[in-house]
């Protein structure tokens, strides 16, 4: 029932059994947006307010936002899914023709997003082949007629009320 540790892809299937939500991490860096997307974001603490999300080791673009004074996290809406996949991508504009608003501390935040938090890196620890970044939630806001993007079973879904039986 286990299976072999090395077996990657057996672990990736059975991560992707849980959905979750999908944030851009996004700052400035020399006036320009840059940005990762993380499905790893977890809440963490009301007092303080702290979230997480994981970053992997070989990501090209964290060290580019592992040193921004301020960084944005919107919680990706239903509208996304293109946008997300964008910014995922390893070439190309990876922000053309998507919206943001950025804070006077550098925070990138996307239009249309769920919610958007404007955070400081708290902490950062190794965690296997990632790093779990703690970050200190200085400001945000919400967006409640905007439905979040679910990441389920490496695809894109968007959620429906259940109907009471």
């Amino acid at each position: 029932m286990v299976p072999d540790p090395a077996e990657t892809g057996a672990v990736r299937r059975a991560y992707g059994t849980f959905p979750s939500g999908v944030t851009a991490v996004c700052a400035l860096r020399e006036n320009a947006p840059v940005g990762i997307v993380a499905s790893s974001f977890v809440s963490v603490s009301m007092a303080p307010p702290l979230v997480a999300v994981c970053v992997q080791h070989t990501s090209a673009t964290w060290p580019l936002l592992a040193d921004r004074p301020r960084l944005g996290l919107s919680m990706l809406g239903s509208v996304h899914d293109r946008a997300c996949r964008q910014i995922a991508a390893k070439t190309g504009d990876r922000f053309a023709g998507i919206g943001y608003t950025a804070t006077d501390e550098g925070a990138v935040l996307l239009l249309d997003a769920a919610t958007w938090l404007d955070c400081s890196i708290h902490e950062t620890v190794a965690a296997g082949d990632h790093d779990l970044v703690l970050l200190r939630v200085e400001a945000l806001q919400t967006h409640d007629d905007v439905a979040p993007l679910v990441f389920h079973e490496s695809r894109f879904h968007s959620l429906s009320p259940l109907v009471a039986r």
